[in-house]
């Protein structure tokens, strides 16, 4: 059977493509990133002057105004003419691996593959978001994206379909590491054409559910329709670079993400939430109180470090509202002046409160849990904004993927091919 004639799968297209990295023999730890959209201004300037080929002068570009996206481009083609970024012979999946010691002191190895995600036409179906987002300005992306015809950095994935751990089991062909901040990350690189045929195979048997990158994703969305409108000889556009794990609670670490009350001050806002929530006196505030949430099934009101209340739902006053800490304060917050901000960290959210008079309050909130992630995905239901917080933070650098080929261009039928 030709490829054209082959039944389509059920999950999204996802192929290898020839993957662009740092020259054999680079300091990765010294040229590679945390994602564009976690870095201050002072990080983004502390990572420039670490190395002249860091990864942030091509995808956080110096200067304003358009100039900078062309300079971008240019520095681009200026590391490859030059060897500091090398482009594969031949196209590859890349296995990536992050291993680390999770909060409760147990070992973690999270795995999953690099690769390209295909790029679906909105409420197609394939790749689905999880949450809605936040307003957030895409131009600059969208900007990065047409002048470097390039995706500098993966979105994260998570693949329904069983089996994804165990196809990336098997070591590859070993391309560098790096150990941030207690977290090592490890690459391989796999060329087999029947090993990669069987990770293509198992990521496009179900849904891949966009655990981090909606906004890139959004963007390769526009980039790949504005290029297919204006007939464009880019072929690779269809998808773009994603990070794809599997969705099983061992291969996931996920945190909350707090919200910073505004808006109202403290006494108005125990008013508020009185109606759906016991409250009662709470403990010092720090990081120990996490698993207290989980075990009891409570929020935490917060004031400052030592002036605290906790939240215990009532019964039968969320019936009908999705089990979702963050659903349960929009119900008990909704037509209310409230203005919720989203803060990862138990320590920042302190911080906040101390440095932000206009932060008169915070609530810490439960991690989401694995089955709720999934029953969203398969029932097509949006998460509230910030429900999820997955770690560790994937490098940025590692892998980049050029737009001018399809995936798996030189494969034939041994993959899915791009949709274009």
């Amino acid at each position: 059977m030709s490829p054209a004639a082959a039944p389509r799968p059920a999950g999204p297209r996802f192929g290898p493509f020839r993957a662009v990295r740092y020259a054999p023999g680079t300091d990765l730890d010294a040229v590679a990133a945390p994602p564009y959209d976690v870095l201050s201004e002072a990080d983004v300037a502390a990572l420039r002057a670490r190395h002249a080929a860091n990864i942030v002068h091509l995808d956080i570009p110096a200067g304003t105004g358009q100039g900078r996206y062309a300079a971008s481009a240019h520095l681009l083609r200026q590391w490859l003419q030059a060897g500091v970024l090398v482009r594969d012979e031949r196209p590859s999946l890349t296995i990536y691996r992050m291993r680390f010691t999770d909060e409760s002191g147990a070992r973690r190895e999270l795995v999953g593959v690099l690769g390209a995600l295909e790029v679906v036409p909105e409420g197609a179906g394939r790749v689905l978001p999880h949450e809605r987002t936040t307003p957030k300005a895409s131009t600059d992306r969208l900007d990065l994206t047409r002048a470097t015809e390039a995706n500098l950095s993966p979105v994260w994935g998570l693949s329904l379909a069983r089996g994804l751990t165990e196809a990336l089991a098997e070591p590859g062909e070993p391309m560098g590491s790096l150990t941030v901040d207690g977290v090592a990350h490890v690459v391989e690189r796999v060329t087999d054409p029947a090993r990669l045929a069987a990770i293509c195979e198992v990521v496009g048997a179900d849904d891949v559910l966009i655990a981090d990158g909606h906004h890139r994703y959004g963007v390769a969305r526009a980039f790949d329709r504005e290029c297919r409108t204006a007939g464009s000889s880019l072929a690779g556009t269809g998808a773009t670079l994603a990070f794809v794990g599997e969705l099983v609670a061992d291969q996931l670490a996920i945190d909350a993400i707090h919200r910073i009350v505004r808006g109202v001050d403290l006494a108005d806002l125990t008013r508020l939430l009185s109606r759906d929530f016991d409250i009662g006196p709470g403990p010092a505030v720090t990081p120990a109180v996490l698993p207290e949430l989980v075990r009891t099934g409570r929020l935490l009101l917060v004031e400052s470090p030592d002036r605290s209340w906790w939240l215990a739902p009532r019964e039968g006053a969320f019936a009908g509202v999705r089990a979702l800490d963050g659903a349960w304060l929009e119900h008990s917050l909704a037509e209310s002046a409230v203005v919720l901000d989203y803060q990862h960290g138990v320590a920042e959210v302190l911080e906040v409160l101390a440095a932000d008079p206009t932060a008169r309050a915070a609530v810490l909130i439960r991690p989401t849990s694995l089955q709720e992630i999934e029953r969203t995905a398969r029932e097509g239901v949006l998460m509230p904004p910030k429900s999820t917080f997955f770690t560790p933070k994937l490098r940025t650098g590692l892998v980049l993927r050029l737009l001018d080929e399809e995936p798996g261009a030189t494969l034939g039928s041994t993959v899915v091919d791009d949709h274009r």
